[in-house]
C-alpha cells in the first residue's frame, strides 16, 4: 500500500468533502497539522466540523480555517486565545461544543477502539450533563458520552519510517495518537520518513496499522503562544 505522497494536496485528494467530521491533534500551537490545514484552506470545503482540543490562535492552527469560515462546529476543550473563534461563537456563527480534555481524548480512543460510547464522572451535575443518559454505578452517578468517528484524522508527528509506524517528540504526541486512531482515514505530516526497520518497535507510538498517507512538512518554524519579555 502507497502510503507516501509528495505533498499534503496530494495527500488530501479525494478525502475532502462538506460537511465532514475531522479529528485533528494538537495542543495550543504544539503538534498541529500545520502544512495539512493550509491544503484543507486551500481546497476551498467548507462546512466542516473538527474535534480537536482547541482551534490555535488567530491566523495558526485551525484558527486559519475560522478565518476563512471554512468550520461550522468545534468539539474543544479548550476555546482561549482565538479572538476569531469566541467573535464567531457569540454571534452564533460557530456551533461549539465543549467536551471536558479527558473526555475529549477518551472520546477519541473509544471511536478507535470501536466503542460507541462510556460510561463518565467527569461533567455530572454540570452543563456538560443535560441531555446525556445517567447511570449509577456503586451508588454513583455518571454521564454518557459518545465515542467519536471521525471521517478524517490529522496528524503531526516527528518521524515515521516507510511502513508508517510513528514517533512523537515529547509533548507533540498529545491528542495525536487518539485523533490518529479514531479517523477512517488518518493522514500524518512529519518532519523525516526513515527505512522500514529503524525504529526500536518499543518505541513506536502509533503503530503504521493506523496510518494510511504520509508527508514531509518540513522544515517548520518555531511559533510561540505567548511571548513575554523585559522592558528595555
Amino acid at each position: 500500500m502507497k502510503k507516501h505522497y509528495p505533498d499534503a494536496r496530494a495527500a488530501l485528494d479525494g478525502l475532502l468533502h462538506e460537511g465532514m467530521l475531522i479529528a485533528s491533534g494538537g495542543f495550543g500551537l504544539c503538534g498541529i497539522p500545520e502544512r495539512l490545514i493550509d491544503a484543507i484552506v486551500a481546497s476551498g470545503v467548507k462546512g466542516l466540523t473538527f474535534a480537536s482540543n482547541n482551534a490555535g490562535i488567530d491566523n495558526e492552527g485551525i484558527g486559519k480555517l475560522l478565518r476563512t469560515k471554512q468550520v461550522r462546529k468545534m468539539i474543544s476543550s479548550y476555546v482561549g486565545e482565538n479572538k476569531e473563534f469566541e467573535r464567531q461563537y457569540l454571534s452564533g456563527e460557530l456551533e461549539v461544543e465543549f467536551c471536558p480534555q479527558g473526555t475529549l481524548a477518551e472520546r477519541m480512543r473509544a471511536g478507535g477502539a470501536g466503542i460507541p460510547g462510556f460510561y463518565t464522572k467527569t461533567g455530572v451535575g454540570t452543563l456538560v450533563a443535560e441531555g446525556k443518559e445517567v447511570k449509577v454505578f456503586g451508588g454513583e452517578e455518571y454521564i454518557l458520552e459518545a465515542g467519536i468517528f471521525a471521517d478524517l484524522a490529522l496528524v503531526k508527528a516527528w518521524k515515521a519510517d516507510e511502513t508508517g509506524n510513528v514517533i512523537f517528540r515529547k509533548t507533540a504526541r498529545n491528542f495525536n495518537v487518539p485523533a490518529a486512531q479514531c479517523g477512517k482515514v488518518c493522514v500524518v505530516e512529519v518532519e523525516e520518513i526513515v527505512p522500514a526497520g529503524t525504529f526500536d518497535p518499543d518505541c513506536i507510538h502509533l503503530p503504521g496499522v493506523y496510518v494510511q498517507r504520509l508527508i514531509v512538512g518540513s522544515p517548520y518554524d518555531k511559533k510561540i503562544e505567548f511571548r513575554t519579555v523585559r522592558e528595555a
